[in-house]
């Protein structure tokens, strides 16, 4: 019978082997194999371990897109749901995906704390509170591991910003950390047992991450963490402090600080044998968990059935995540009296269904708002009009309606040359959309000839385009549309990878006719990143001047019945890499808005965007809907919402602000090498409350399809804390979703404390006019304070339950006795 690492005799088993292996050999397993995989060691039955990114996506091994993903919503659309047992089924999902695509470890979920809007991967991350963070990312981390995957929370700690991500010092007080950045973790590592955890980048108050004592106190003593530690891509950057600290994995590899120098450094005596046994013994617990060791069973996968539909589960999220912020009673419409619809905006037509950087997959598809609203509305005239520019970008040309000339297959056929011609290599491709193509094949290649065959849906004029870096040469049929040179800046996520520039020209398509198109891009210098380029054949969408663009789209709203306004960022303000310079919408998106409405009052709005942005015009608009980066079935889920038969589930896991100059922590950037945490323990709702600061749209606040009503507060004596019940009743006319939110106060508290802060929630789910009572358990931690260890100060505390952090109608005194 296999082992179980679980049990001390699998313990004394890894033991043993870890006594079988050289000094050199335990220290090669301590650096990565390559970019994505753990060495192997076939003398003791380990077979290699692959991680894969990402934390809404398991994108595999490669940048390329040569393997398809689901797409899921991102982390704030999951947020948003304010629902761990919806958090469970999306880890659940994630498992399932990474074992399709032969993946171990997924890097997920990402734990950092929304602490500035600006922030480049809020959209990454779940919220600006650590009750609610840590609730749905222990969920999350239970779900991936009861599928047989395992888990990545990441980064730790105080990662919350990625302006000089590599370089910067968080300086934080003790009790911020652990009130707010340690506490997102927690729970997810006490209880749910992750079998991995990311160091940062940065340093925390004088250490950088891998270096840092916080590795060995708290994660690994006082919570137990008994997995690996593994390094964030290239942030181990010293030999021996490293490995003196609780750091276990250097990535990537092979190369590094550690490998021969690392031996070195244990025969000299300065870094102790028993510490890298350690780091071994970590790893192969690893392995035995994955499966990835002889001898060992791996932990068993359950719960399959509940993930069997991978697009439907992303369609449900991100409906459920959808934040209705306005309603003037708009919505929902009824699909039986629209005749027509004018949806307008860029982003309705190319939306950002994820981020940038890492936690980028290449879906099958995406649906888009408009094709959302196409497929919901098949007897309405539903009209796109492009509205306004967000970034240049194209649609890339539909894989379906592609043929490979060779093959005959759905896709593209291309060629690859060297300099003087000689074909290096020839390969299908199911899309014409590559993104980071050939990163690991194209160093001696200095021609990318792509040929497709296209067989349009529409009659029309369109810009066919473009993207790429380098001289770009576009026929059709044979007959030259583009000879032209498009230059780039060359850095990573910038340029020729991820904003590659454009070029485009008119051509008329016949629905049905077929026409060939051939590119041939003749690649820059050796200045592009990792070798890679990005190559996209598609339809530019900006095919009028910008006055004429917006007279068009309120002509169309004009003559519509109702009006669907798209807007959002673009992949050059949410990604990784780098933080936003502004909260407000890029381009003429607020015009577009405020135009559209004056000229058609059923005017609804679609926010595609990952993180806070501005909204000058939501009190000129019929409706508001925050439909976040939705992953591939947004599109479906809009109309879901929109047409009523979804309920917008979402309440806000971050607080929208009304202007920039309002927000409490706006800054991200580092001052003589320092971001300082002046703020302490006031963070998100916490300083707009300290600040007496009125937002937008505050903390947990959302509205639905139906009303409730909340009484009968009742406070129950419990084991650790205390349990808060409630009455929950619709008293609308259709079944719906509430958040029952409860925050505690203690206005005369001897300690500084926030206004209010989250003590717990739950999701309550009821059909029209029934009432359920949900309870609402509040440990003994909701209650603490951090002054050198966890206190609780003995008296009265106020807790206060309702809506949203600003709409509490019920309150009780809590008593705690020393």
């Amino acid at each position: 019978m296999p082992d179980s690492v679980e049990t001390p005799a699998g313990d004394d088993q890894l033991r043993a082997l870890v006594g079988k292996l050289s000094l050199e050999q335990q220290v090669r397993l301590l650096t990565g194999a390559d970019f994505w995989h753990l060495p192997a060691e076939p003398a003791i039955g380990l077979r290699s371990i692959r991680l894969s990114d990402g934390p809404s996506g398991i994108r595999g091994v490669s940048w390329e897109g040569e393997e398809t993903a689901l797409n899921l919503p991102s982390a704030t659309a999951l947020g948003a749901t304010w629902d761990p047992a919806l958090a469970y089924r999306y880890g659940a999902m994630l498992a399932a995906e990474a074992r399709r695509m032969g993946a171990d470890v997924v890097l997920g979920p990402t734990i950092n704390l929304h602490r500035s809007p600006l922030g480049g991967r809020h959209f990454e991350a779940y919220s600006e509170d650590p009750r609610l963070t840590s609730a749905l990312a222990a969920a999350y981390v239970q779900g991936m591991q009861d599928g047989g995957v395992g888990a990545c929370p990441k980064h730790y700690v105080a990662n919350d910003f990625e302006n000089d991500r590599h370089t910067a010092n968080v300086v934080v007080s003790d009790r911020a950390l652990r009130e707010l950045y340690l506490a997102a973790f927690e729970d997810t590592v006490v209880t749910e047992r992750p079998w991995m955890v990311m160091s940062a980048y940065n340093s925390v108050n004088g250490a950088t991450m891998t270096e840092n004592p916080l590795l060995a106190e708290p994660l690994c003593g006082e919570w137990g963490f008994d997995g690996v530690v593994v390094s964030d891509w290239g942030a181990v950057t010293s030999t021996e402090p490293s490995a003196r600290a609780r750091q276990d994995v250097v990535m990537p590899g092979p190369g590094g600080p550690w490998g021969d120098a690392l031996v070195g450094a244990v025969k000299a005596g300065r870094v102790s044998a028993e510490a890298i046994a350690e780091k071994v013994l970590r790893v192969l617990r690893l392995a035995a968990r994955v499966g990835a060791l002889d001898r060992f069973e791996p932990r068993p996968v359950e719960g399959g059935a509940q993930v069997a539909d991978g697009p439907a589960l992303a369609r449900e999220v991100a409906a459920d995540g959808m934040v209705l912020l306005r309603n003037t009673g708009e919505l929902p419409w009824d699909r039986a009296t629209l005749r027509s619809v004018a949806v307008v905006g860029h982003n309705a037509f190319i939306a950002r269904s994820q981020g940038g950087g890492s936690a980028h997959v290449q879906p099958e598809y995406v649906i888009s708002p408009l094709e959302g609203l196409q497929q919901a509305l098949p007897d309405a005239d539903v009209r796109w009009e492009f509205g306004a520019l967000v970034q240049p970008a194209l649609a890339p040309l539909p894989a379906a309606r592609l043929t490979d000339p060779v093959d005959a297959t759905p896709g593209v056929r291309l060629v690859c040359r060297a300099a003087n011609g000689t074909v290096v290599f020839t390969e299908h491709r199911r899309s014409a959309d590559l993104a980071r193509f050939g990163s690991t094949r194209l160093a001696d290649v200095a021609v990318v000839e792509l040929t497709t065959s296209y067989v349009p849906q529409v009659s029309e004029t369109v810009r066919l385009g473009v993207a790429a870096a380098g001289r770009v040469r576009l026929a059709v049929d044979g007959i030259a549309l583009l000879d032209e040179e498009l230059e780039h800046d060359g850095a990573d996520f910038a340029g020729g990878l991820v904003s590659p520039p454009i070029a485009s020209a008119p051509v008329d398509l016949v629905a049905g006719r077929p026409v060939t198109i051939d590119v041939r891009l003749e690649l820059p210098g050796r200045d592009r990143p990792d070798a890679a380029v990005t190559l996209i054949v598609g339809i530019d969408p900006a095919t009028s001047s910008p006055d004429e663009a917006i007279a068009a789209a309120v002509e169309a709203a004009r003559q519509a019945d109702v009006v669907v306004a798209v807007v959002g960022t673009t992949d050059d303000m949410e990604s990784e890499s780098f933080d936003r310079t502004t909260l407000a919408l890029p381009g003429r998106q607020d015009e577009l808005v405020r135009a559209v409405a004056a000229a058609n009052p059923r005017t609804v709005v679609v926010v595609n965007a990952g993180a806070p942005v501005l909204m000058p015009w939501r009190d000129e608009v019929a409706a508001i809907v925050l439909a976040w980066f939705g992953g591939q079935e947004m599109g479906r889920a809009i109309a879901d919402v929109l047409l009523g038969a979804s309920e917008p589930g979402g309440r806000l896991p971050t607080t929208w602000p009304a202007a920039e100059a309002d927000v409490p922590v706006l800054d991200t950037t580092a001052v003589d090498g320092d971001v300082v945490y002046t703020e302490g323990i006031h963070v998100g709702y916490r300083a707009w409350l300290r600040d007496h600061v009125t937002p937008a749209y505050p903390f947990g606040s959302g509205q639905g399809y139906t009303t409730w009503e909340l009484s009968g507060l009742r406070v129950v004596p419990a084991t650790d804390g205390v349990d808060v019940q409630v009455a929950v009743r619709n008293t609308g006319g259709r079944a719906g979703k509430h958040v029952v939110q409860a925050y505690l106060a203690r206005p005369a508290s001897a300690v500084e404390r926030p206004v209010r802060w989250l003590a717990g929630f739950a999701v309550v789910r009821a059909d029209a006019a029934t009432e359920e009572t949900v309870t609402i358990r509040l440990g003994a931690r909701a209650f603490a304070h951090w002054d050198g260890g966890w206190h609780v100060e003995a008296g009265t505390y106020l807790l206060q339950v309702g809506h949203h952090v600003d709409d509490l109608p019920l309150d009780a005194s809590v008593t705690i006795a020393r």
